[in-house]
């Protein structure tokens, strides 16, 4: 990596955000707390601590952790004390009342990510532009973009070229992706949002999110993001360790993330599964959404590949009707 590349990258840790669609945001205050004081010692620039969408407007908010909708006064608890790593949080359209969203002065987060579809970005930069007029950072999450057509996204980027959003997403969020589409990715997003910095989220399917990770790096990419053990939904994501150890930075220092994962992940490891296994490298070669591997995995056939391939692959034979 060139060393430009590698002097203006940031690292944004997906683990309590990302990691929560595996264990329904059960995370402990203390096991928060630890990641927190862990990353801010190795130098991550950015923690996203979970979602800020508003219970009221999602179904079995009831039954999920506090991080699925982070409220400012339990976050004001969790961490009393403001270290140098900033706090990240991301809405979905439609899922955010944004009567919810304090002022950035009165809050403890400084990023707010927004997550769409291609369809809906129109509507992604309505509330970017309003999280912007409250003071806070803010970036443009385009997830499934290996689905999205070419017209599609063409149009997307003269909305985005016209907003005030900070930072622009490439997300891989079947993990379907391959390291030269990363590449054609990045240098397309770079042609057509010339004055927008970009980002770029991977998901481990086929054993490439750490290798899609450097290679947006190496063509210029700032937001990196990853999570601690690699701790995401189904296959998880780059594992935040990998990117520590290996961007050649020198402010960034691995032991801390080690007694996160010494202390914390590797119990939690024990409990809940996520990270590359068979079916979801099936879903992510089909560049399909992880669902119906997750669904497999719940059940007495979890392994059974075979047959979870040849379900995916072979087309429906109709007889009439």
């Amino acid at each position: 990596m060139s060393a430009k590349a590698s002097s203006n990258v940031k690292i944004v840790d997906c683990t309590i955000r990302d990691g929560g669609l595996v264990n329904n945001w059960d995370f402990s205050v203390e096991f928060v707390q630890h990641l927190y004081s862990s990353l801010n010692e190795a130098g991550v620039e950015y923690m996203e601590i979970g979602y800020k969408n508003s219970p009221k407007l999602l179904k079995g908010a009831d039954s999920a952790g506090p991080w699925r909708f982070l409220d400012d006064e339990f976050l004001r608890k969790v961490i009393p004390q403001k270290l140098n790593t900033k706090l990240s949080a991301l809405v979905d359209i439609g899922r955010v009342d944004a009567d919810d969203v304090l002022p950035r002065e009165e809050s403890l987060l400084d990023l707010i990510r927004v997550a769409c579809y291609i369809q809906d970005v129109d509507k992604a930069l309505e509330l970017v532009q309003l999280f912007h007029d409250r003071g806070y950072e803010t970036t443009l999450n385009i997830m499934a973009l290996s689905n999205v057509m070419e017209h599609q996204l063409l149009e997307a980027f003269e909305q985005i070229n016209d907003s005030v959003v900070d930072v622009v997403y490439i997300v891989d969020s079947y993990g379907s992706l391959l390291p030269n589409d990363f590449r054609l990715l990045v240098e397309k997003f770079k042609k057509h949002l010339p004055n927008k910095r970009l980002g770029v989220h991977t998901h481990n399917n086929m054993q490439l999110a750490f290798a899609n990770t450097l290679i947006s790096a190496e063509y210029g990419v700032e937001l990196l993001d990853a999570s601690v053990y690699g701790m995401g939904r189904a296959a998880g994501n780059c594992p935040t360790e990998l990117l520590v150890a290996n961007l050649k930075n020198s402010r960034y220092s691995l032991r801390p993330v080690l007694d996160m994962i010494e202390k914390h992940m590797i119990p939690l490891r024990e409990k809940e599964e996520w990270g590359y296994i068979i079916p979801y490298m099936i879903t992510g070669m089909l560049d399909e959404h992880p669902r119906s591997a997750m669904a497999l995995r719940n059940t007495e056939d979890k392994d059974k590949s075979v047959e979870f391939y040849d379900k995916l692959t072979t087309p429906e034979v109709s007889f009439g009707g």
